[in-house]
């Protein structure tokens, strides 16, 4: 986990993302406990309240599941989840703004897929 403490982002948001990607990689499957809050607190000298809020967000998302005096684990779908709301992100950010973009240049959409494919040929 690495934190940015000049990052506009704010740390409890940092951790968040930090745990998702965790998530995401197969660092922590369904089922598997995360770290505690102290232990990241300590760890990254980050105020224990800033890591429960950025557990929390995840809580509050379904990623994560609390279960009383044990700690903070991931859900059966938490990868899923998270997957499904970075593609949305994914579209929100970048295929509106391409697709509006490709209008203003008078593209059709068979055009820009085209382009698209030679994208994906670029790899």
């Amino acid at each position: 986990m690495r934190l940015d403490f000049d990052s506009t982002l704010p740390l409890y948001k940092q951790i968040a993302k930090q745990i998702e990607e965790g998530v995401m990689k197969g660092i922590y499957g369904p089922g598997t406990q995360i770290p505690s809050t102290t232990e990241i607190s300590k760890r990254y000298n980050v105020n224990p309240a800033t890591v429960l809020k950025g557990m929390n967000l995840l809580v509050s998302k379904k990623i994560l599941v609390k279960r009383r005096g044990i700690g903070m684990f991931v859900t059966e779908n938490g990868s899923q989840l998270i997957f499904e709301e970075r593609k949305e992100q994914f579209i929100n950010e970048n295929i509106v703004g391409l697709v509006a973009e490709a209008k203003g240049l008078n593209l059709s959409k068979t055009e820009l897929l085209v382009l698209i494919e030679r994208g994906f040929g670029n790899e």
